[in-house]
């Protein structure tokens, strides 16, 4: 079982989910507020869903490439796998939320301007409880598509051991030394993960209570 695999695809995930979710929370409410503009940036969000991951990577690739950051080189580095896997995960951390956001009833955010409150009160006291099972299940999606990625992360790092050599890198390396028992089982909790992932989404979002999201006339 190859541990420092597992714990830098676990560190990898954890830094990609505090730092997205925060940004993905913004993204999705200012989305919903837009008009014109909004089917082309929700297309340019969109783009990691659809690209294959080797263009993502090589497009990576080449903007990183010979840049540093506070003298840390972003490719070949853990800096540079998370510059990646943030990019690749938009589209997990923003959509969920704002399906969210968008289905709360407009009647409820009216109700509290009436009452008085600020646009940033009625955010933080309405639509963010409101919209936490979208919020929950961005967070667990992109946690599990950042244990599995595998394209962008070894275009952008390579797979150096303890640094860039995430579980997927480390599947494909046993597979190509012929370890089929060592990458059955690193598949094995791959596996395990994404069902949970999906499992606790499909959940998540199966059991709202229409009256919390929608009212009813």
């Amino acid at each position: 079982m190859d541990t420092d695999a597992i714990l830098l695809s676990l560190k990898l995930a954890i830094w990609t989910l505090a730092l997205i979710i925060p940004f993905g929370i913004w993204a999705a409410h200012t989305l919903i507020r837009l008009n014109q503009s909004r089917p082309w940036i929700e297309a340019t969000l969109a783009l990691p869903l659809v690209l294959p991951p080797t263009v993502l990577g090589y497009y990576l690739l080449v903007g990183l490439g010979g840049k540093t950051f506070l003298g840390i080189p972003l490719v070949f580095s853990f800096t540079g796998i998370l510059i990646a896997s943030l990019i690749v995960n938009i589209p997990f951390a923003i959509q969920p939320i704002q399906r969210a956001f968008e289905s709360i009833n407009p009647e409820i955010r009216e109700a509290a301007q009436v009452s008085g409150l600020s646009n940033w009160q009625i955010f933080l006291l309405i639509e963010l409880p409101l919209a936490w099972r979208g919020i929950t299940s961005a967070a667990v999606l992109t946690f599990a598509h950042t244990l599995g990625e595998f394209g962008v992360v070894l275009m952008v790092g390579g797979a150096i051991p303890g640094e860039t050599k995430t579980v997927s890198i480390s599947i494909y390396d046993k597979v190509q030394s012929f370890d089929t028992s060592g990458a059955g089982a690193l598949s094995l909790i791959l596996l395990g993960v994404s069902l949970l992932a999906i499992a606790l989404s499909y959940g998540v979002f199966g059991r709202r209570p229409s009256h919390q999201i929608r009212g009813r006339g």
